[in-house]
């Protein structure tokens, strides 16, 4: 009985490692080469398993695209992740921590890693794995921000909400998607002054105060 039981936890942990192995290897070349200039055999060869396996764990090339871009996203996610606000946690606190988590997340340093490049692909060519990665990953979090910003906007209308909250995100990915443009603009000792905490004190700040909320502002900076 017991060495059956260890066959058992030894085959499953084959069967783990085969899918990460293949997932890992689609995510890279997915982000090398997008998804029509990628083949399962390809990925099969550089994840050294066989070509039956893709359809066995994944079902066919466009699931295991899907699950590709999902983990892409949940990898970023886990580099910097939201605190656990006690009870009682000003809303201008919250948004400052959830600006500040989501810069982290789309600047996180100068290399470039494949779950960064195919983010990139998807967001700039959307599949059917955006709207799979919206509604696993990106919603809850665009959820959290509305209702921090309700906490703020108690008489605004859900559609104002929406918009404002809108403008914070794009704020935030500004400084990801304008990068080759503000290095440009900026000299090496200006680029460089411009670390995260200083971006998402300004975009906090700047936020507040665009919906009427100075007062917050001045507190949620005597926080930082």
């Amino acid at each position: 009985m017991v060495y059956g039981a260890m066959a058992d936890v030894r085959d499953e942990y084959v069967i783990d490692n085969t899918r990460e192995r293949i997932a890992d290897a689609a995510g890279e070349i997915f982000a090398e080469r997008g998804f029509d200039g990628t083949t399962v055999r390809e990925i099969c060869q550089r994840a050294a398993a066989n070509v039956a396996a893709v359809n066995y764990y994944f079902g066919d090339k466009q699931r295991l695209y899907i699950e590709a871009v999902v983990r892409a996203h949940q990898w970023r996610m886990e580099k910097a992740q939201l605190p656990e606000w006690p009870a009682g946690t000003p809303a201008e606190t919250k948004l400052a921590d959830f600006i500040k988590t989501f810069i982290h997340r789309v600047r996180m340093g100068p290399e470039i890693t494949w779950h960064t490049r195919l983010m990139m692909r998807e967001m700039a060519h959307p599949s059917a794995a955006c709207a799979e990665l919206v509604q696993s990953s990106i919603r809850p979090q665009f959820e959290i921000l509305l209702q921090i910003l309700r906490e703020l906007l108690a008489d605004v209308s859900d559609e104002d909400l929406r918009l404002t909250a809108f403008s914070i995100v794009g704020q935030c990915l500004f400084y990801h998607f304008a990068d080759p443009v503000i290095r440009n603009l900026l000299t090496g000792e200006e680029y460089s002054a411009l670390d995260i905490e200083k971006l998402a004190k300004h975009i906090t700040n700047f936020s507040l105060c665009s919906i009427g909320q100075a007062d917050a502002a001045t507190r949620a900076g005597a926080t930082r």
